[in-house]
């Protein structure tokens, strides 16, 4: 049996918008501040976390590189809270999410980041592992802390193949 394909594109906020929200300063105006002598990109995404005793947590990740194209089966959701991936550096990386079809993930998409854009996937949104390519890359990582099980995980009877989007594309 073969792979099923799917072809990255390029990360905005329209297209990831059922899946969550696209974590970039350039879609906030700066406001300074320590005395002008840095800017602060403020409310770029909102962690919703829900359940007993939650809490929003920040951690850092380290992510070791994937190669492309990317083959893969498993996906997750976290339907307790948010969860956001915020590069720390200025490397792209790829995201897949999928629509929630009667509690099970539908057909995957995949998108290639900007350089420093950040996802932030809704509670409850089918995505697939932290994906960096062609580097080990660094992350800062938002989203729940507390009781309940907040992570469910699924995987395809068969594999999908995400190639990167053509050069522009």
């Amino acid at each position: 049996m073969s792979p099923r394909a799917l072809t990255a594109r390029s990360l905005t906020a329209d297209a990831f918008a059922p899946f969550g929200t696209v974590i970039d300063k350039a879609a906030a105006a700066p406001r300074p501040m320590n005395a002008g002598m840095a800017r602060r990109f403020h409310d770029l995404a909102r962690i919703l976390v829900s359940g007993e005793e939650a809490h929003a947590v920040v951690g850092l990740v380290e992510a070791q590189p994937y190669a492309l194209p990317l083959t893969f089966r498993l996906v997750e959701r976290h339907p307790l809270g948010s969860q956001a991936f915020i590069p720390l550096t200025g490397a792209p990386f790829l995201v897949v999410a999928c629509p929630d079809e009667g509690g099970r993930p539908g057909r995957p998409q995949a998108f290639l980041t900007a350089p420093w854009q950040g996802v932030c996937y809704a509670p409850g949104t089918w995505h697939g592992v932290l994906t960096p390519f062609g580097q080990p890359q660094d992350f800062a990582v938002v989203d729940r802390g507390g009781a309940g099980v907040n992570l469910e995980e699924f995987v395809y009877g068969e594999d999908w193949v995400v190639t990167p989007p053509p050069p522009g594309g």
